[in-house]
């Protein structure tokens, strides 16, 4: 039997509580003895509502409790089930950008520290996706003692992409989403045919409903808010040309994983990046056939499923 336990821990901002959320099998061996992995959300949804959101009886959360895994995933500040910063309750013009990727590492570094001492532990695995993949590589290069395996799905990568040279609008605390928008954005780059043949329309839809409802704001206003941290870190590195990272210091065993149809992280990036992992103790590239950056809510999850446990429970 699959167990849920949430704890709130103190964000980075100590006013404020972040959720950090553990499933683990009853049935399984001590905690202490288990594979531990942390999650690690994108840009725009939590990691409740991403690796922990249910699609036929089980979230891939479930998946790796039932493989054994003592899972876990955070939510950051601002994001899915944890507390909203007093910016986000104010017009989003009236502050600039919260939640960068300094502040999303430290409050990673924070939730590893807890799960170490709760286990006893001394290293955990990490999975990051989309601007996770930038948070959790930023966090294995400076920690390199705390991680034993690293996987990035979706994985956020600049390189060879043209600079941003215009002017650009400035930016706000925090962005707004509505459902529809956020059906769309999983269309890019596909037709409606081929769009469900990934993913049917009613279940695009659910995980949408039930997503934008996270913000404990979502009935009076009809949208999901997300902090604009991660927009104003892309914006830098478009018009400096500055990496986000630095790959080379990631000294452990990662795999990057992509759909092969993800338009926003696209497996070209991957490839870009796979080649700076120049100190990785080994490293895989894999392509899933059939999905978009959303892989993990699509047909195909099972697939991304079976890469990632060979390679965090393979030697």
């Amino acid at each position: 039997m699959i167990t849920k336990t949430d704890h709130r821990i103190p964000s980075v901002r100590a006013e404020h509580n972040v959720l950090l959320r553990n499933k683990r099998d009853d049935q399984a061996n001590p905690p202490t003895m288990r594979k531990t992995v942390l999650c690690v959300h994108g840009a725009t949804y939590g990691a409740t509502d991403t690796f922990d959101y249910s699609l036929e009886g089980d979230s891939w959360m479930d998946h790796l409790a039932g493989q054994g895994f003592d899972a876990w995933c955070l939510d950051l500040l601002g994001y899915g089930q944890s507390d909203r910063p007093p910016e986000m309750e104010l017009p989003p013009e009236h502050n600039g950008p919260i939640v960068d990727t300094a502040h999303a590492v430290a409050e990673v570094e924070a939730a590893v520290a807890f799960i170490l001492a709760q286990r006893q532990i001394s290293r955990l695995d990490l999975i990051g996706y989309s601007w996770g993949t930038a948070i959790c590589g930023s966090y294995a290069g400076a920690f390199p003692d705390s991680v034993a395996k690293l996987v990035l799905h979706g994985a956020l990568w600049l390189e060879g992409m043209p600079e941003i040279t215009a002017q650009l609008p400035q930016l706000g605390a925090y962005r707004s989403v509505d459902v529809d928008s956020m059906d769309k954005r999983w269309s890019t780059g596909l037709d409606t045919a081929a769009l469900n043949n990934i993913v049917s329309e009613a279940a695009r839809r659910a995980w949408c409903e039930h997503t934008a409802n996270c913000d404990p704001s979502f009935a009076q206003t009809g949208v999901l808010r997300a902090p604009c941290g991660v927009i104003k870190d892309y914006q830098h590195c478009m018009q400096s040309g500055e990496d986000w990272y630095d790959p080379s210091r990631i000294a452990v065993p990662v795999l990057i994983v992509t759909g092969e149809l993800d338009e926003e992280t696209t497996p070209d990036q991957g490839r870009l990046l796979f080649a700076r992992l120049t100190s990785a103790a080994y490293k895989q590239l894999t392509i899933i056939g059939q999905g978009t950056h959303s892989l993990m809510l699509e047909n195909s999850r099972r697939q991304l499923h079976a890469a990632v446990d060979g390679f965090l429970l393979g030697g």
